[in-house]
């Protein structure tokens, strides 16, 4: 009896100890200040209020909370919610330092009090702290919270695990916040980059949001779309785009395609919509709604053009999915028609979200960030390539691109020398900021930790490590062929339509333009295959040349500018895309493209009237060459009257070796001696 006595009387004094620190909002408490604890309260419900309504009020919802925190900074209830914002308002150290206060005034103040302290040990990257109080939480569950929380905890302790690995073998990277010019107080996100990195649009929810209004979602303001320019690998002060790209609600910018010319953008309407814009003159057109089956009445919240600009990738939470949020693309025809739509599969999409597709300008890589894979935060960046008619594994992107925090809308130039993405890391301006990746690149085989610690972890860190040097990180194997289209005589800038050709199949693999105003064009050729490049624009002859890019050829930048002539007589184009069988009038079957644009250009210039020339170098005879000359240029002839073309229009002309335009002493002047030629006799 005496013992029980002694044990009651214990506990008395530490319930006593205890509720002497833990000091309520009472009037009892503060019978000197009435009129500060009513103002505190009122701080309080507004707090509640702002957080109530979305995580993202983290920020609004602290100013109100640390009000109240100066009146009576001994709340262990106020002190929880003040560390529950911080969590998701950075930083997580000032997070630890309230959640921990608010257990040491209560041990009991919240049920998740272990579980918030772990998730700020793990956003303060001390992962075996994060562990330990997850692993206390996770003991002490409830049948009926362990139902609700066990998977999402185990989750977390993997996560801590993996990260805990990947920390100690970073990434060769440097990353560099892009500072004041791009990046404010207030969220930003959504970074896309044209393939050359000389343009910027980003998607910010600052006070200068059009119509200046807020979401009665989450009390941010608007989304707006901002862009800015880059000046010898230096980003200008950004601008908002202003109207129409921006209207009074949500304007988010999610993708461009290949050229620049074409933007998406996501609007709240519908659900939430993706729409396009062209960029025509100096300004972009009003946007768009993508028909159906891009748009439906659930949230299509992000979308890529691939290289080619004929498939789109976009992301949607539709029924018939993994998840939450998958990813589908649907293919576009050179009409505008699309296809069916088709979701990219269980290797990609998770049961969780998959957010933020980027299509690479190598034409089979895809980058988007998921909660469902093995990652080490809420959102990491992941990486897959399509090879072999299937997706690779998604691979993370390790440390320190991937955090505990969110990292999304990873975008990367051509070069694969840099990418942008978006993150909520401590130091930056406020909320998620926009960051530049520079890779370094390996130096050595990556190594993420003993067998135990893999087996223990996720086969799929095992498999990272196997596969990584198979799937070279970031090297780019691409040629970015650049310039401004011009008119041949007064060297104005023309908009032009320019087309990517496969010469191996006779196809044209993408369509892009140049802009109307600079003139400026850019085309990402991928290595490994022989392209014919084709140039053209009302009242001009087109522009015809070939490209031979060598399967393991590395990044590089090739500048050319072209002079479109007129169509007038006189006027004429060297055909570098037809193409004959050695010592043969044969045409080969990789012509069919050139050839066809001669036939579209006779039929658009009804009173055209043309001399095919042919020419050879000077090896073997002068009448040998002048034979074979004159059957190829006849055959170029033939296969147009056989389209069609009176045949009264249409002159052959064997020229031989007679008109030379370089050199005959070497291979690649007599290259460039072999050629044909058509040339405006009569209009």
């Amino acid at each position: 009896m005496q013992r029980i006595f002694i044990l009651s009387l214990f506990l008395f004094l530490i319930l006593s100890a205890y509720s002497q620190s833990n000091i309520e909002f009472r009037r009892s408490n503060f019978k000197n200040n009435k009129k500060g604890l009513k103002v505190a309260r009122l701080n309080i419900e507004d707090g509640d209020y702002y957080f109530g309504l979305a995580s993202a009020n983290s920020s609004l919802a602290l100013k109100y909370y640390t009000k109240a925190n100066d009146f009576n900074p001994n709340n262990a209830l106020l002190n929880y919610k003040i560390g529950k914002c911080y969590i998701y308002a950075n930083p997580a150290s000032k997070a630890l330092v309230y959640l921990k206060n608010a257990q040491k005034l209560n041990p009991k103040v919240h049920p998740k009090i272990n579980y918030y302290i772990a998730k700020a040990f793990q956003l303060d990257m001390k992962f075996d702290k994060a562990i330990e109080y997850f692993n206390t939480y996770k003991n002490n569950l409830s049948p009926t919270e362990a139902s609700k929380m066990l998977a999402e905890v185990n989750k977390n302790i993997k996560q801590c695990k993996l990260a805990s690995i990947m920390v100690k073998n970073p990434k060769r990277v440097f990353i560099e916040n892009l500072g004041s010019v791009v990046n404010s107080q207030y969220p930003d996100y959504g970074v896309v980059v044209n393939i050359d990195e000389s343009m910027m649009f980003y998607t910010s929810r600052r006070p200068t949001t059009t119509g200046g209004n807020r979401s009665q979602f989450d009390m941010l303001y608007f989304e707006d779309t901002y862009w800015a320019i880059s000046i010898e690998e230096q980003w200008l002060h950004s601008k908002n785009m202003s109207k129409p790209i921006n209207n009074k609600y949500h304007d988010a910018v999610v993708g461009i395609a290949p050229d620049g010319n074409k933007l998406i953008i996501y609007r709240s309407n519908n659900g939430g919509d993706l729409f396009w814009s062209n960029h025509v003159a100096n300004s972009w057109t009003s946007p768009k709604a993508f028909s159906s089956p891009i748009n439906t009445k659930y949230q299509e919240s992000s979308a890529s053009f691939s290289a080619n600009g004929k498939r789109l990738f976009f992301v949607s939470d539709r029924p018939g999915g993994y998840g939450g949020k998958d990813i589908y693309y649907v293919d576009i025809d050179n009409d505008g028609e699309m296809g069916s739509v088709v979701n990219l599969g269980n290797t990609i999409n998770t049961a969780s979200d998959e957010i933020g597709v980027f299509a690479h300008a190598d034409g089979k890589t895809i980058y988007f960030s998921s909660t469902g894979h093995s990652g080490i935060g809420s959102y990491d960046v992941f990486k897959a390539e399509y090879n072999d008619k299937s997706w690779s594994k998604p691979l993370n992107l390790g440390y320190p691109v991937n955090t505990p925090g969110p990292d999304v809308f990873f975008t990367i130039g051509a070069s694969g020398r840099n990418a942008y993405f978006s993150s909520n890391r401590e130091g930056g301006f406020g909320g998620q900021d926009i960051y530049k990746i520079t890779f370094l690149g390996n130096q050595k085989e990556p190594v993420y930790g003993t067998s135990e610690q893999l087996i223990a972890v996720d086969d799929a860190i095992n498999y990272n490590a196997k596969i990584e040097s198979k799937l070279q990180m970031h090297s780019s194997q691409l040629t970015l062929l650049k310039g401004i289209v011009r008119d041949s005589i007064t060297q104005k800038p023309i908009e032009a339509t320019i087309e990517l050709i496969d010469n191996e199949q006779g196809e044209i693999l993408a369509r892009f333009s140049s802009n109307s105003v600079s003139g400026k064009y850019v085309v990402s050729l991928p290595s490994g295959n022989n392209y014919g490049l084709a140039v053209y624009s009302d009242g001009y002859l087109f522009y015809s040349d070939n490209f031979e890019i060598p399967k393991y050829e590395q990044y590089r930048v090739l500048i050319m500018d072209i002079n479109l002539q007129r169509v007038e007589v006189g006027s004429n184009i060297e055909l570098k895309n037809v193409f004959f069988s050695y010592k043969k009038a044969i045409l080969n079957k990789e012509s069919k493209v050139e050839l066809d644009r001669i036939y579209d250009l006779m039929n658009k210039y009804a009173n055209l009237k043309l001399e095919v020339e042919g020419h050879t170098d000077n090896i073997g005879s002068l009448e040998y060459n002048l034979k074979l000359s004159q059957k190829r240029a006849e055959s170029v002839v033939n296969y147009l009257v056989d389209k069609g073309i009176e045949r009264e229009r249409l002159t052959a002309k064997g020229y031989g070796f007679t008109k030379p335009i370089s050199n005959n002493d070497t291979e690649k002047g007599r290259s460039m001696n072999r050629r044909s030629e058509i040339i405006i006799v009569g209009k």
